[in-house]
């Protein structure tokens, strides 16, 4: 009843009047990790659409209502948008078009356009209904391509066919609202099916039982986009390289060296020579044009996907640490970008381990029962997995046999606090990391018996802005871990993504590079995520990221091993990461040896990792100017080295519709160096490319 009257009311019509119009619904499922964790609902009565869109997976996300009246063109000439994103903040979106205008209001405030010809708009918070009506409005386009407000542009791409359940459908790719497609399959009246992804799908209502089928669909045109782009970007040359003129970053000292020339040939590193010291014959010349040479950064804590493996690397980003992911998809991701055919970092896996409840985020094994976790870390050490990852629904009296089970099979134990726990507590039981800064931070603001498995995990933080770090309740903390020798892994930059938001500001996770992003990401940078409901509220997350970086500087005053990781799939806010620590008063020095040379040592790598000497592997960036002095620096990147394989960013970025941050490095080819297989094509000898 409560959606009749919704649908009634969105459309200004009158329950008691009689229809006009007939009604069709469409219905959408959420589908994560297997379960139904939301749904979309569309209910057209003529030209008008009412949608009610509610996700709730890992105790979070969107609730929203939208109404759209449609023209003869099957674009929105009206378009409201009312309800919470994920973290609870509001939404009042609004649009409306005419004649050859239009006008609109987002998170970035009113605006209004002329429109010349056909223009699409994207809606900031619209619910995935809406890619159906994209798709059909660039079916009709001339070229699949649209101009989009409030800016760029839409393309949808064909797929070909797919057969899910015994039925057939087509498979599109639409581009041009964020860095990756979105992969859509529509029926044979043009409507919406399925929207997909390779963890879960949202899918026609009463077709949940498909999404394994959609979930395989999805990684394997996933795979295939990402295969060719590899193609087309990894550069394998059979003959050794050299890059001439270049500072080495030492992460040891801290230092920048004197120029040299930096040689590699087979995947490792042969030589740190002397600038003077002649080329020998058949080698490519890189011109490292004085710039910083330096190993490739970490991310600590990732969630990788096929489109962020890439972005990682066109970020400089050569090693991570998956925190948790769908565990049939991360081993074949992994064995992909081992054998070449997708480009990507090192990926370290852990062990995502929930307990269940209804806000158990659906991801790795969830266990609902202490013998189940139990068998879940059986299961992660058998097959390789380096650590186990607690989350936030499992039962804390469960946490001591689970490390102590990780423990005697070699594993160590990291993860969030459970609910109605807290990082001391935690520690005895084990923990050998604890991972996100408001994690360790929330328990000497919270009372034990308030719920963390629910957004409070990011508003409570509001609470810290006055917190005394010298208070006994901190300090007994901070003592724990050190004497446990707990390591800690912030992810700052998310704590500033959530709680710096404004509507209509650039978010200052981002406000370094913002405009080098594609419109829709734009627009969601310049959207509050946490709820600030008033001067009041924005002044205390203020004064909590504030206290986060006291916090950081202590920890790592008292030596408490910080592992840079961001949570987050861009790559760039890595950079931002690392910014913010020495923004918090951490020495640059430091803070570039924790990007690089620590995680290494950390994880047992570092005889092969971490630093650029001879023999050790070929993983290492070029920049253009010196980190050492600016860390923005760090988006400058002219090339990465994984592996000896070479990429260089201002090749890759356009494909996501990021602008490039610095143009690649002049390289000139010898002429006895055919490409290796699956390399670039080939040039005439002597050839000078970007």
């Amino acid at each position: 009843m409560f959606r009749t009257i919704l649908a009634a009311a969105l459309a200004g019509t009158s329950l008691l009047a009689p229809q006009v119009h007939a009604q069709t619904a469409e219905r959408l499922s959420v589908i994560a990790n297997g379960e139904k964790v939301g749904s979309v609902e569309a209910i057209r009565t003529g030209d008008h659409v009412a949608i009610h869109y509610d996700v709730k997976n890992n105790g979070r996300g969107p609730t929203m209502d939208e109404a759209i009246d449609l023209g003869a063109d099957g674009l929105p000439l009206r378009w409201t948008l009312d309800g919470k994103l994920t973290f609870g903040s509001d939404v009042h979106e609004r649009f409306a078009r005419d004649g050859s205008g239009a006008r609109w209001t987002d998170a970035m405030g009113a605006r209004r356009a002329r429109v010349r010809g056909t223009s699409l708009y994207v809606g900031q918070s619209a619910s995935p209904w809406a890619l159906g009506l994209y798709a059909r409005a660039l079916l009709k386009a001339p070229g699949g391509t649209l101009s989009a407000l409030p800016g760029g542009q839409l393309k949808i791409e064909r797929l070909g066919a797919a057969t899910i359940g015994g039925e057939s459908y087509r498979a599109f790719a639409i581009s041009g609202i964020d860095l990756s497609p979105e992969l859509i399959l529509l029926d044979k009246n043009d409507a919406l099916f399925a929207v997909l992804g390779t963890g879960g799908a949202t899918v026609r209502e009463g077709h949940e039982g498909d999404v394994p089928a959609l979930a395989e669909l999805a990684t394997r045109l996933t795979a295939e986009r990402y295969a060719a782009l590899q193609k087309r970007f990894a550069h394998r040359i059979d003959a050794p390289v050299r890059i001439h003129n270049v500072r080495v970053f030492d992460p040891v000292a801290g230092t920048r060296g004197v120029p040299v020339s930096v040689t590699f040939a087979g995947g490792r590193i042969t030589g740190i020579q002397p600038l003077d010291a002649p080329a020998s014959p058949g080698e490519a010349l890189i011109d490292g044009a004085g710039g910083t040479l330096m190993p490739g950064l970490h991310d600590m804590h990732a969630h990788v996907s096929l489109e962020s493996a890439l972005l990682y690397l066109a970020a400089g980003v050569t090693s991570v640490r998956d925190m948790g992911n769908d565990n049939a998809f991360l081993p074949d991701l992994i064995r992909r970008i081992d054998a070449g055919e997708v480009a990507g970092p090192r990926i370290v896996a852990n062990g995502f381990l929930e307990g269940r409840s209804p806000y158990s985020a659906r991801l790795g094994v969830v266990a609902d029962s202490e013998a189940k976790a139990i068998d879940a870390v059986r299961w992660y050490a058998a097959r390789g997995y380096w650590q186990i990852k607690i989350y936030n629904s499992m039962n804390p009296a469960w946490v001591p046999a689970i490390t102590r089970e990780a423990h005697r099979l070699g594993m160590t134990v990291t993860g969030h606090i459970p609910a109605f726990t807290d990082a001391d507590a935690m520690m005895g039981a084990g923990y050998d990391e604890i991972t996100h800064i408001n994690q360790l931070m929330l328990g000497w603001v919270l009372d034990p018996k308030e719920d963390t498995r629910t957004p409070l995990r990011l508003t409570a933080m509001r609470r810290t802005a006055t917190l005394d770090l010298a208070s006994p309740r901190v300090q007994r903390t901070i003592d724990l871990m050190v004497t446990g020798k707990i390591a800690h892994d912030p992810t700052a930059v998310t704590l500033e993504l959530l709680m710096g938001g404004r509507d209509g500001k650039a978010n200052p996770a981002v406000a370094d590079y913002i405009d080098h992003l594609p419109i829709g990401l734009q627009r969601r940078r310049r959207q509050a995520i946490a709820p600030i409901t008033g001067p009041a509220d924005a002044a205390a997350y203020g004064g909590a990221m504030a206290k986060v970086k006291q916090v950081l500087k202590m920890l790592h005053h008292r030596g408490i091993r910080l592992l840079p990781g961001t949570d987050d799939q861009t790559g760039l806010s890595v950079h931002r990461e690392l910014q913010i620590y020495a923004e918090a008063g951490i020495p640059i020095p430091d803070v570039l040896r924790l990007a690089t040379l620590a995680p290494e040592q950390y994880m047992g790598r570092d005889q092969q990792l971490g630093s650029i000497a001879r023999g050790k592997l070929a993983d290492f960036i070029l920049l253009p100017g010196d980190p050492t002095r600016d860390l923005r620096e760090l988006h400058r990147i002219a090339m990465v080295v994984k592996d000896g394989t070479m990429y260089f960013p201002a090749e890759i970025y356009p494909a996501f519709g990021v602008e490039p941050f610095a143009a690649a490095p002049k390289m000139t080819k010898p002429e006895s160096a055919p490409a290796a297989a699956g390399a670039a094509p080939s040039h005439d000898a002597g050839d000078e490319f970007l």
